[in-house]
């Protein structure tokens, strides 16, 4: 498939998305927003698929598959009053995969700089013949994106098992913190863009600092969900849902996917906006929650 088409495929795929999210505002039109949702996934993944640059469609076919049966089976068995959990559960998933892509992606640049700085003219293909091509300024730029999706990832994922646990009964619902309370998160966070800076300028061992960075963001993701009552947990999966959102954004940037970057801005924005939404309705403080 040529990339006029696969362009074109995306641009299909992103109208279907935002049809979709527009018709869930009635209970009609909802019927048909999940069928545009559907085509239009369905539509993005063979672009993706069969589009330049693609390979290993064997593999591919086999983790859809894989994965397509596991979500059918797990959503044949949970009842409509456990989807928040669901809801979670499938976060979590895609911060993890935004954490492994971001990892993938710094592996690949590493090899790319290092056979540049060798002088030696190798037959790169996918990915790291797109890393070829980019200037130092594009590199610096892809290492923020790398930086910004892996910890974003990271922090969807941990605090998105802990709300699904707080949900499903499985953790206790009452708010627990460290001693030192969100004192610890800021901690965190502050030393998290402390070794981003060190990463991203090129000081030091790069895949050791995103490690510390996915460890610390581990941290705050766990510890900050662990720090919100059981009653605000939809609110808290709804503000997850957001997360992942703009994880997905960082890693699209970073492969340079403009279906993803837009899949990631709507799931990002509307999540967010659904979280205010749900807390005035609540009659409770967005910023507090």
């Amino acid at each position: 498939m040529e990339y006029g088409f696969t362009t074109a495929a995306y641009v299909v795929a992103s109208v279907l998305f935002i049809l979709s999210l527009g018709g869930l505002s009635g209970q009609e039109s909802a019927k048909r927003a999940i069928w545009y949702g559907i085509v239009g996934m369905a539509l993005a993944v063979a672009a993706t698929l069969f589009g330049p640059g693609a390979g290993n469609w064997f593999l591919s076919l086999v983790m859809i598959a894989i994965g397509g049966t596991g979500g059918w089976l797990v959503a044949k068995r949970v009842q409509m009053t456990e989807m928040p959990q669901l809801v979670a559960a499938m976060h979590s998933l895609v911060g993890l995969a935004a954490v492994f892509v971001g990892f993938n992606a710094q592996i690949e640049l590493g090899r790319v700089l290092r056979l540049r700085a060798e002088g030696i003219e190798a037959e790169l293909t996918g990915f790291a013949a797109l890393l070829a091509h980019k200037t130092p300024a594009e590199i610096a730029m892809l290492k923020i994106e790398v930086f910004l999706g892996v910890f974003i990832g990271a922090v969807t994922f941990t605090g998105s098992v802990v709300a699904y646990g707080k949900l499903a009964g499985r953790v206790d619902g009452k708010p627990k913190k460290l001693p030192g309370g969100h004192m610890l998160n800021a901690g965190a966070l502050a030393l998290s863009v402390l070794l981003g800076i060190l990463y991203c300028t090129g000081v030091g061992p790069a895949v050791f600092w995103l490690i510390l960075i996915t460890l610390l963001a581990f941290f705050i993701g766990y510890h900050l969900i662990m720090g919100i009552g059981g009653a605000d947990m939809p609110v808290v999966v709804s503000m997850l849902n957001s997360y992942s959102g703009w994880a997905a954004a960082m890693i699209g940037f970073t492969l340079s996917n403009d279906l993803l970057i837009v899949t990631g801005a709507l799931v990002g924005s509307s999540g967010a906006i659904l979280s205010y939404i749900m807390c005035k309705a609540m009659n409770r403080n967005f910023v507090s929650v």
